[in-house]
């Protein structure tokens, strides 16, 4: 028995009628957060470089797919196996450069086959910006958004139109009158920035990943090294505190 036909006999156990109370409860529903967890869990192992942490990160991503698997095999829907036949023949299906006699002269190529057979996969997609999952953070449904825009041809000429863009959108949140007003403008100085990252091959949200990591490395050194409590501080106490404790953490995220 293979280590993978082992998880699947434990899930069968767990939910089985002598298994946990707590398993047998579940739904898709209450434990499709567990999924959005534990992925993130998994990209953080992935950032760190930490192969111990991202070996165990994807086996609780694929306790994931196990789980909803055998709930929707409990309830007659499909089957772990359905899961597996179904991704095994989209990926021969997507890659007939490698099993099949096409060929392909770079990996634009091949990315272009990819969605070219993946229209052919879902003709009820009639937008090209269906299928953008409506679950995942708005700065990755941004990206998303944006990069399908793209390839129908929605693109700005160049860079200095993006970062024009962006000015663009500043100013006009500057002049947004209302609170509903400076909420939307925010929103398309957003969308702008995700753009400018996209044109120049960034992924947003790993951006903003390390941004947040940077700040919070550097405010716990604030914390460890304040000379008195934090709220006591002047703003120029603040801002050499925190230049001090940029200098000491550089490099430690």
């Amino acid at each position: 028995m293979t280590e993978i036909e082992k998880l699947l006999q434990t899930m069968k156990t767990l939910r089985g009628e002598n298994g946990c109370k707590w398993d047998r409860e579940q739904t898709h529903q209450t434990i499709r957060q567990n999924m959005l967890e534990e992925a993130y869990e998994a990209v953080d192992a992935i950032n760190s470089n930490d192969m111990k942490h991202l070996k165990e990160e994807l086996g609780d991503v694929l306790l994931q797919v196990v789980l909803h698997s055998q709930i929707a095999d409990d309830n007659g829907a499909f089957t772990f196996e359905d899961v597996a036949k179904g991704i095994n023949e989209k990926l021969i299906h997507r890659h007939p450069h490698v099993f099949s006699n096409v060929k392909v002269k770079d990996t634009n190529e091949i990315l272009a086959n990819w969605d070219k057979l993946k229209k052919e996969e879902k003709p009820h997609r009639k937008s090209v910006l269906d299928g953008v999952s409506k679950s995942q953070s708005a700065l990755m449904t941004a990206q998303k958004l944006s990069k399908k825009a793209v390839k129908a041809g929605f693109e700005w000429p160049n860079e200095k139109s993006l970062i024009e863009c962006v000015k663009s959108e500043i100013r006009e949140f500057s002049h947004a009158k209302n609170e509903e007003d400076r909420e939307l403008e925010f929103g398309d100085i957003l969308f702008a920035i995700v753009n400018l990252a996209r044109w120049n091959k960034l992924d947003a949200e790993q951006c903003l990943i390390k941004a947040n990591k940077k700040f919070e490395t550097r405010f716990r050194k604030m914390e460890e090294i304040a000379p008195k409590r934090l709220e006591d501080l002047s703003y120029e106490e603040w801002d050499n505190l925190w230049k001090k404790a940029k200098t000491l953490t550089e490099g430690q995220y």
